[in-house]
């Protein structure tokens, strides 16, 4: 079931509910708070309307709901009656925005509605460009259908490109895409209102208009996955063509890697592709093809990809690479676990901190008994969230090295042993090396002597320098490092100190 957005079915029927509503009709939907609007209309010509809030707690808005075109006051209250007053300057457009209303644990819904939309023709630049809620008329080409059962796909016109999150059949239902017959390469015109999830621009659940079945198909793809081996090796793709010919587009960036070799002529032409031996990450490219009867003309395309080695980096390394098919190697400590079923945790290295999303299958993270403090290697894309970076789903774990808290004292008693690390609290009674962080650590029992503190796993040369000052870590702070115990001339010692944490004295 979809439950991302709502999105309004009919909106004749919304205009009648702006009309038929008054200030003397109540809603009762919720015994600890009632509104006596929950449909609320604002002139387009701009304006302001009140409504009542009866509420038997306090109560405020959710604030992320809120455009910047709406204003509203006030955001919050006791319990009680209050007036609260919604206002909106002039729109060229009609739009309306779905509130919420927080009181005692339950929510009450507020649709705030100015104008009637107006359905306006518009390119994939214009509805990028344009507001959310906004509804569109699209013309373009269906490419990279994503779910076939509610009909989430990509179109593209000569401005730009757009997702579509779910397609209505022809009784405006959902999960019945499969009816539509749609195909990749299909010229439609679509409609349906605007939103953005994250960086994502959408129209939601669209209303198909218009088909012009495509000239061009993609038959087969030899291998079914169309992926060259890292030795190299060809691709075929079969298509069907009802045009006069088929031209083939590589883009400019994947000229350097990938070429098309060979293409026969007739109503089912098979393309070949080669790539060469790949000592770089995987790697891939979305080639088009095209074809004209003279009328109309039409364009597929076919992913083909190329298995490549895997880049080991640090986490700044890989927070600046680019979004792709490149397989990443990570080494760091679970500096956080926030879903251990699931898999996502916070990995830190020296040079910063990334989240991993769904590492592996559904709780593998578990049966591995992995943990906050553990070091961890994990491979997988980089991919990104709301525009921050992150691991992507399907990222796989390799090994770990367990990492056991212990007290100080605890620690003094372990034998040497460079391979089983351990985790450490006190506070900082000595620098003897800021360079390097050579430091003595002391809790209520015992004290012991660090020997190195470097700012994350794998710190070399002059990372490891100096970092102690550059973190403004000093004596009397509460430090937790991680490393493996050995002995110097008679000295016990926490050897290779890996930074955990830290927090200032209070004194």
């Amino acid at each position: 079931m979809k439950l991302r957005y709502f999105i309004p079915a009919f909106i004749a029927l919304v205009g009648a509910m702006m009309v038929s509503c008054s200030d003397e009709d109540t809603v009762t939907l919720l015994d600890e708070i009632q509104v006596s609007r929950s449909y609320v209309p604002i002139n387009l010509e701009g304006g302001e309307a009140t409504i009542d809030v009866n509420a038997k707690a306090d109560w405020s808005f959710d604030e992320s709901d809120i455009p910047e075109w709406l204003t509203v006051t006030p955001m919050e209250g006791k319990a009680g009656e209050t007036k609260v007053k919604f206002s909106a300057p002039a729109a060229n457009n009609g739009r309306n925005a779905d509130l919420k209303i927080e009181c005692a644990g339950r929510t009450q819904n507020i649709k705030i509605i100015q104008g009637l939309p107006m359905v306006q023709d518009a390119t994939c630049a214009d509805v990028i460009a344009g507001p959310d809620s906004k509804t569109y008329r699209v013309t373009g080409t269906v490419t990279r259908i994503e779910n076939t059962v509610y009909g989430n796909w990509w179109l593209v016109d000569e401005t730009g490109e757009i997702y579509i999150y779910g397609t209505l059949d022809k009784n405006g239902k959902t999960k019945n895409f499969a009816s539509l017959g749609l195909e990749e390469g299909d010229v439609v015109t679509v409609q349906g209102p605007k939103t953005t999830y994250g960086t994502k621009v959408e129209l939601v659940d669209v209303t198909v208009l218009k088909i012009t079945k495509s000239l061009l198909k993609v038959e087969s793809i030899d291998p079914e996955d169309a992926t060259i081996p890292l030795e190299g090796g060809d691709v075929t793709v079969s298509l069907n063509c009802k045009g006069y010919g088929v031209s083939v587009e590589i883009p400019e960036s994947a000229k350097s890697w990938l070429a098309m070799t060979s293409i026969t002529s007739g109503v089912n032409p098979i393309v070949t592709f080669h790539a060469n031996a790949n000592a770089g990450g995987d790697r891939s490219a979305v080639v088009t093809f095209k074809t004209s009867n003279g009328s109309q003309e039409s364009a597929v395309t076919a992913t083909i990809n190329q298995k490549g080695a895997i880049v080991a980096c640090s986490v700044a390394e890989f927070l600046a690479a680019e979004e792709d098919a490149t397989q990443y190697r990570l080494t760091g400590v679970i500096q956080k676990v926030t879903k251990a079923s699931s898999g996502d945790f916070v990995l830190r290295d020296w040079s910063g901190e990334v989240a991993i999303y769904h590492m592996g299958a559904q709780g593998e993270f578990e049966s591995l008994g992995l943990k906050e403090g553990d070091i961890i290697t994990v491979v997988g894309n980089r991919g990104s969230y709301n525009g921050t970076p992150q691991m992507s789903k399907g990222g796989q774990y390799e090994t770990h090295i367990p990492v056991t808290d212990v007290t100080i004292a605890e620690f003094l008693t372990k034998p040497d042993d460079q391979n089983v690390y351990y985790r450490i609290t006190g506070q900082i009674t000595d620098i003897d090396n800021p360079t390097y962080g050579n430091l003595t650590l002391s809790d209520d029992d015992a004290d012991v002597y660090v020997y190195g503190c470097y700012p994350g796993w794998g710190a070399t040369g002059d990372n490891r320098k100096n970092w102690l000052t550059t973190a403004g870590i000093e004596i009397e702070d509460q430090l937790t490092v991680i490393g493996y115990k050995t002995t110097f001339n008679g000295k016990i010692e926490l050897y290779g100190g890996i930074y955990f944490s830290h927090s200032k004295s209070e004194y």
